[in-house]
């Protein structure tokens, strides 16, 4: 079972910036990126945590990389219409990939009395997965909203071109049941107003007790 999210859970948007569509920057001349849809359900999310009182928590990369449309100072640096935070909602500005690099995201955690994080926004396989990664290794109990992530295809060292699909997909099923539970949008708002015993929980590093 995964009991009902109460005020120990917060969502965490990642880069939701409209820089993640360059794409020629992220996957060259070919570039392009999967779920197009994915900015429809973090909005999706954000009205659901807003509205039932829950904190909304974002990271905004201003990368380090000369040429990276991520960067404050850029148009491209701006949040996706739509998207953007509110008014007491706490955005963390991180010039690396991971959101708990450098930055006070893990204090300002503690500090709301946030033990459980939902998870959605850009890459999938970067800025997310080391997110998520990093979070569940914190031990904080960590929810991918998988269908609210996006990627772009990547290059390999040997050139082949991955398809967004298939990184996207990897790196959710990395993530699963070791770092985090990755679920849909669907149901982690459902989450927000009921226990879920036809779920189950799913990370690495736990005891038996924490699972329960």
């Amino acid at each position: 079972m995964i009991r009902r999210f109460d005020r120990d859970t917060a969502l965490l948007v990642i880069d939701a910036q409209t820089g993640v569509n360059v794409l020629e920057h992220w996957g060259g001349p070919r570039g392009r990126r999967n779920n197009p849809g994915a900015e429809e359900r973090i909005g999706a999310l954000l009205e659901g945590f807003r509205a039932s009182e829950r904190k909304v928590f974002y990271t905004r990369h201003d990368s380090r990389e000369p040429h990276s449309p991520l960067k404050v100072s850029l148009p491209t640096g701006a949040f996706i219409r739509g998207l953007e935070p509110r008014a007491g909602e706490t955005v963390i500005v991180k010039d690396v990939n991971g959101g708990f690099i450098g930055t006070p995201l893990e204090i300002e955690l503690r500090r709301a009395g946030i033990s459980r994080l939902v998870v959605a926004g850009f890459f999938t396989n970067m800025c997310v997965e080391t997110t998520v990664r990093h979070g569940g290794n914190l031990g904080f109990d960590v929810y991918l909203a998988e269908d609210a992530c996006a990627t772009s295809n990547r290059i390999g060292y040997d050139g082949v071109d991955y398809d967004p699909e298939v990184v996207h997909a990897l790196s959710v099923a990395s993530m699963h049941r070791e770092y985090c539970t990755a679920l849909s949008s669907e149901q982690l708002l459902a989450l927000l107003g009921r226990d879920a015993p036809e779920l189950s929980r799913g990370a690495g590093n736990r005891s038996a007790a924490e699972l329960d």
